[in-house]
Order: structure tokens, then C-alpha cells, then sequence
């Protein structure tokens, strides 16, 4: 449930780059590192979040503990004070023993509440109670515990809007944010997209068992030259692909979808309809699911098929109708079901 404290997955070179707007992230994050206070982070989804983050866990006078991540986003309204606090034995029907929450997990480390501006309304109450004094109580207990802790937190919303709305405290907003630092768009950075391509080509090539050519100076010019509206997760995505498949795989989905709307513009192909447009997008992500999957699976097709909840005999189909299986690590699958 909690995460050890780790290294964050990018070297220094990688993550901060040689952008000047990244060289200003990187002198906020050394300067609040070695405090106890709050940092926000906040910027689009991909843009490093987690991992600026880490990096401030590691360079902290917590780096000796647990760097502890709650997506707040992601557990249910109803299952995420337990997961935060911990309840004791008989606390709730199907509670049969104590288990200690996540913030515990963190004392003396790190707790990064991931997607805050998600977190339900009465659970910020609860939570900035908790942060006031940094004592709380298990669900089901009367005893007060206290720990020390750093609190790192991240959100792609504007939190003075959600705040202004009345969907988050505004108590809360000022308690957690103390030091806010802003991480750009992938598009904001492109000289340092060639250093983040050539890391994640490094690392995939590693973790597929398999070689890639090394990026053509064309391929690079490509790269840069691209919006990246998912930031550095759509990049390693796509490099991953290239990896697999080649240089082919280096294709921007907007730049055909506009060649072929202009193909419809200048001849009114009847070939070429929206319908046929929509399908073309669905079948791109597709694709991307897919591979994300195999990836997560280290390509044991077998388990990647359970996860994605169809058959096997449907999986290699879409797997070789994506052009996922020419260029991918020999794997042992488990044998089929008799």
C-alpha cells in the first residue's frame, strides 16, 4: 500500500534538462527540499509531477523514510478515510483486524496526496484537521496518534478556482499551499525532448529485452516539432512504440487525422467520412491501451488479456492488427487453458 522511499525514476539531467524554464523549477526544488513546509505542484497531466516530488522526498530531512503516494483521484469517497487513517478491528462490517492507514505509513518520510482538488469535501475537513496538529485517530479508536511528516502535494487543476467554486476549502487551500511550484507543458521544453526520448529508448530497450536504432536527426527534429498534449507519458508512449515496431511508429495521430480532412476538403472522397475518421481515433486508442497493458505486464500476453478482460485468441488479433507483433521480446507465455 505505501511505497518505500526511492529514487526518482530520471537522472538529474533527465528530469530537469537544459531548458531555462526547467532550470527554474530545479533552483525552487533545491531551495524548499531541505525545509519541512508544504509544497504544491501543479500542472497538466505528464508533466513530471510525481517525480519532482520524489526528487524533493530524496533531497529532504525525510529521505529516510517512506515516500508514501495517495491518489486521491483514484481511491472511492467511501473506502479513502480508511485508507488515510487506518481503522481498528470491529470498526466497520468486514473490518476482522487493525490496520494502520497510509499516513502512518509516512512518519518520519514523505505523504504525496496526488489529485487533491478530487478529494471529497468532508474528508478535507478531516484532513486539515489532521495537518493542523498532525494528530489523528484510526477509524473505530479513541487514541490520538501523532506523527512527523513531510506533505507533497499535486494537482492538474487550478485550486484557487476549484477553491473560489466552493469545491475546496479554502482553510485547507491555504494550509497546504505554502510553496506552489508550476511544471510546464512538454511543448514549453522542447530542447529537452531529445534528452527525454533517448532516456525512455534506454529504458525500454532494457525492459522489452530487445534493440532499437538509435533516433535519426530527423526523427528528433519530428519529436520536437510535435504538440504533446499528454507531455512526457504521451512521449515515453510513443517511444515505447518506436522501440518495438521502428521508426514507423514515430506517426502523429492529429497530423494524419489532418491530412485526411483535407483529402475531404479538396475531393469530397466519399472514402474518407467522419465515421470512418471517428473509427481511425478509436482504433488509435485502442492500440495505446493495449500497449500500455503489455507493457505492465512485461508482454505476457496471457496475463495482459486478463487484465484487459477479453480472450487470449482476441488479444493476438489486435495485437497483430495494431502492428504490435513484429518487433516485440520473445516471452514465454503460459500455456492455453485446456
Amino acid at each position: 500500500m505505501s511505497q518505500r522511499a526511492a529514487k526518482t525514476d530520471l537522472p538529474v539531467h533527465v528530469l530537469f534538462g537544459s531548458s531555462r524554464i526547467m532550470a527554474e523549477v530545479r533552483t525552487q526544488v533545491s531551495s524548499i527540499s531541505p525545509t519541512s513546509l508544504p509544497v504544491l505542484l501543479t500542472g497538466e497531466g505528464g508533466t513530471g509531477k510525481e517525480s519532482i516530488a520524489r526528487w524533493i522526498h530524496d533531497h529532504s530531512n525525510y529521505a529516510g523514510g517512506e515516500f508514501v503516494k495517495v491518489n486521491c483521484a483514484a481511491i472511492p469517497a467511501a473506502l479513502i478515510e480508511s485508507e488515510l487513517f487506518g481503522y481498528e478491528k470491529g470498526a466497520f462490517t468486514g473490518a476482522s483486524f487493525a490496520k494502520p492507514g497510509r499516513v502512518e505509513a509516512a512518519a518520519g518520510g514523505s505523504l504525496f496526496l496526488d489529485e487533491i482538488a478530487d478529494l471529497d469535501l468532508e474528508l478535507q475537513s478531516k484532513l486539515l484537521h489532521f495537518l493542523q496538529d498532525g494528530t489523528f485517530c484510526r477509524i473505530g479508536d479513541e487514541v490520538e496518534r501523532k506523527i512527523d511528516f513531510r506533505l507533497l502535494c499535486a494537482t492538474k487543476k487550478d485550486l484557487q478556482a476549484e477553491t473560489d467554486a466552493g469545491r475546496f476549502r479554502r482553510d485547507l487551500f491555504y494550509r497546504i499551499h505554502v510553496f506552489q511550484i508550476t511544471l510546464p507543458n512538454l511543448c514549453e521544453r522542447r530542447e529537452d525532448i531529445p534528452v527525454l526520448a533517448e532516456h525512455f529508448r534506454q529504458q525500454f530497450q532494457a525492459q522489452f529485452g530487445t534493440a532499437s536504432e538509435p533516433f535519426p536527426p530527423e526523427v528528433l527534429d519530428h519529436l520536437q516539432s510535435l504538440q504533446w498534449p499528454g507531455n512526457i507519458r504521451e512521449l515515453s508512449n510513443v517511444i515505447a512504440r518506436y522501440v518495438l515496431i521502428g521508426p514507423e511508429a514515430i506517426i502523429d495521430l492529429d497530423n494524419r487525422l489532418r491530412k485526411h480532412s483535407s483529402k475531404l476538403v479538396v475531393d469530397q472522397s466519399d472514402s474518407m467520412t467522419l465515421k470512418h475518421v471517428a473509427k481511425m481515433a478509436v482504433k488509435e486508442v485502442e492500440r495505446n491501451v493495449i500497449l500500455e497493458a503489455l507493457r505492465a505486464n512485461h508482454w505476457n500476453r496471457r496475463k495482459t488479456a486478463r487484465d484487459l478482460r477479453i480472450s487470449y485468441r482476441a488479444l493476438i488479433y489486435k495485437i497483430r492488427d495494431a502492428g504490435l507483433s513484429s518487433r516485440r521480446r520473445p516471452a514465454k507465455d503460459s500455456p492455453p487453458a485446456s
